[in-house]
């Protein structure tokens, strides 16, 4: 056997040797819902809405937080912007003949970034538990109480919930959220899961530490601040605590956005690697897991191509190896144009790691800042 093609064979089995004992672990433990034991509860709440030039689109938000099955005299609204547009007075005026939700409006003149203007935010909520919102996002009325459910339990610290619907109307990003969905829900039944949600995500006030003011990550960040504190302060997601979201459809705007967020990530892996082994099975399951896929699978796959293209090549003939590049091309044409039907997720999970390729790449070329662009597609999507 030509040893091309063992190389070829050794590399992908490596690369998917993790996936495969995570899909055995999932048959195994059957994972469904949130691991908290969820009682009804009504705490004082801290909505915290970060905005920036959302003019467009304030309004229509602010009625979505108004629509929640909540008592609004319980709930304080802390909008944090850095505007250069109508925004703070739009959200003046909508409050201006209202007692409740408490409006606590912070003004910033100078644009700084999203992590330190959250950080402004989170310290001045007042309430027990602290939720954390986007502007181009929408909510169920019972996302609160769903939230405060998963609260209750004195083990858990904050849940993350689950986008129910792509604003935008992204096949392949639905499918990706579905995999990840799976993938959370799992991690959360072990100890705790990693990735956390900014559409929708609720902490307990005492929990909450300062992040990193140039984080790309800041849900995730202070979640995995959080789960350091201790065995007592679980970062759950819960299924039952839903959001829509809006994302692109359009492929390149898609990687953008995608690319942005695999950066954040990345670098925030990087930046807690000691806690890596520790934290229960956290630190030895969870973390490590999130390593695989975001950090070495991205390049291993990479290398896959090109040695199992090359190993075919070999081992049947060269037009063969350029077959398979051509159908791993017409493979990726189909699903960045949607086009691939019920193997979107499949897609999606390639796109993920193609992504998370490139967003490597630019974290070793020193890219990344933490400031957030308005992107004016997303509000249409969120406004339509």
């Amino acid at each position: 056997m030509n040893w091309l093609v063992v190389v070829a064979g050794v590399a992908v089995a490596v690369t998917f040797a993790p996936y495969l004992a995570f899909g055995v672990v999932y048959a195994l433990k059957r994972p469904s819902g949130s691991p908290a034991a969820k009682e009804p509860a009504e705490p004082n709440v801290s909505i915290v809405l970060p905005t920036y030039n959302e003019s467009g689109i304030v309004e229509k938000k602010l009625d979505d937080v108004m629509a929640l099955d909540y008592p609004m005299e319980k709930v304080e609204l802390v909008v944090v912007d850095s505007s250069d547009d109508e925004t703070r007075e739009i959200v003046r005026e909508y409050f201006a003949d209202r007692e409740h939700p408490e409006l606590n409006l912070i003004e910033e003149d100078e644009r700084r970034g999203l992590a330190p203007a959250l950080n402004d935010a989170y310290a001045a909520a007042k309430y027990e538990m602290v939720v954390k919102t986007d502007c181009d996002s929408l909510l169920p009325e019972d996302v609160l109480r769903e939230a405060a459910a998963n609260l209750a339990d004195p083990e858990v610290a904050a849940v993350t919930g689950t986008n129910v619907e792509v604003l935008g109307g992204s096949d392949v990003e639905t499918g990706y959220r579905g995999v990840q969905s799976h993938i959370q829900t799992l991690e959360s039944h072990l100890d705790s899961t990693f990735i956390f949600h900014g559409p929708f995500s609720a902490f307990e006030n005492d929990a909450i530490t300062p992040i990193d003011p140039n984080s790309l990550a800041d849900d995730t960040e202070l979640a995995l601040r959080i789960r350091r504190r201790g065995a007592d302060h679980r970062v759950v997601f819960d299924p039952a605590v839903q959001y829509m979201e809006a994302s692109h459809s359009a492929f390149r705007k898609r990687r953008t956005q995608k690319d942005r967020r695999g950066m954040g990530l990345i670098r925030l892996l990087a930046q807690h690697r000691d806690a890596l082994g520790g934290y229960g099975n956290y630190g030895r399951v969870v973390l490590p897991f999130n390593w695989w896929f975001m950090v070495v699978s991205p390049w291993l796959v990479m290398l896959d191509v090109v040695l199992v293209a090359a190993a075919v090549g070999v081992a049947v003939q060269p037009l063969a190896g350029v077959g398979v590049l051509a159908a791993l091309g017409a493979f990726v044409l189909l699903g960045s144009r949607e086009l691939l039907g019920p193997l979107s997720p499949l897609y999606s999970l390639f796109d993920t790691q193609v992504s998370l390729f490139r967003a490597s790449i630019e974290l070793l070329r020193g890219k990344g800042d933490g400031t957030w662009e308005v992107d004016e597609e997303l509000r249409e999507a969120f406004d339509n």
